[in-house]
């Protein structure tokens, strides 16, 4: 059985300012720290002779090939996503980079925002454009309701507050 996988389909090419100034942070990190770091250790590894059964060569070499392929996925996405750093005119209505927050049938509030499938973080309220649950909300407005298929049950959930961070912030 081989391990071919069908690759997986693109994601939006759209990123928040924050999502952006992350990704270069990342690169950045693991080219001038992380990297030289792991060189000099394989290179340290490597002086002491048989590498077949040096762990730390063997490891270290791991790591870059690990390194170098982030490396080479971060600069070639940040080379074709766009920055949406402009707040849309209609404010009243959910676009991309919007914080919503929604209240489901028993009082209880929830607040997300729609970012790139590149930056989402579901523990800190940032799920990707791409979502079941952000396709529901593009384009709605305060106080329409979606309802959303949960396990196994159908939550309905209604618009409280729609609010975009300045392009300033973040």
């Amino acid at each position: 059985m081989g391990r071919w996988r069908p690759p997986r389909p693109r994601g939006s090419r759209y990123i928040t300012p924050e999502g952006a100034r992350r990704m270069r942070a990342e690169v950045k990190q693991l080219w001038e720290v992380e990297r030289p770091r792991v060189t000099q250790a394989v290179s340290d590894a490597a002086k002491l002779g048989d590498r077949s059964e040096n762990a730390d060569y063997i490891y270290g070499k791991k790591r870059l090939r690990e390194i170098d392929s982030r490396v080479r996925f971060l600069t070639k996405r940040l080379e074709e996503i766009t920055v949406v750093d402009r707040i849309p005119d209609d404010r009243e209505k959910i676009f991309f980079g919007a914080w919503v927050t929604l209240e489901d049938e028993h009082g209880v509030e929830v607040k997300y925002r729609i970012v790139g499938p590149d930056e989402f973080n579901v523990k800190e309220g940032l799920i990707s454009m791409d979502s079941p649950v952000a396709r529901a909300l593009l384009g709605k407005r305060l106080d329409d309701e979606i309802e959303i298929q949960q396990m196994e049950q159908r939550v309905t959930y209604y618009i409280v507050e729609i609010e975009y961070p300045s392009p300033s912030a973040g």
